[in-house]
């Protein structure tokens, strides 16, 4: 399991600090990964942080981040695909499709 963190501070902007954590996980990450991961953030006087994973969450978890007061950005393995697949990051076109219509003006009458 590889993990990383690492904290974002816009301070120009006036936004909060926002920490995220990546970890690449085989099995279900459960609640208690989620409690570590707010205890980090309280730490560093944080409300705000996004986990990824590769996996998915438990149950338990997505309910624990719903109830804290930090907000946590759950995002799993399928969202984390999706969002490298409309960002283009870390894929590669393999094949596109051209879709035609029918031009009815080429075929309109004067």
């Amino acid at each position: 399991m590889g993990e990383s963190t690492a904290s974002s501070r816009r301070t120009a902007l006036g936004l909060d600090v926002v920490y995220v954590q990546a970890k690449r996980w085989d099995t279900t990450v459960g609640r208690p990964e989620l409690q570590k991961f707010a205890g980090a953030l309280q730490g560093h006087r944080a409300k705000k942080g996004v986990f990824i994973t590769t996996s998915e969450f438990s149950k338990e978890a997505v309910q624990y981040a719903s109830q804290i007061d930090s907000k946590i950005a759950l995002i799993d393995g399928a969202q984390l695909s999706r969002l490298m697949i409309d960002h283009g990051l870390g894929v590669s076109l393999v094949e596109t499709y051209e879709i035609k219509r029918i031009d009815s003006d080429y075929f309109a009458e004067d």
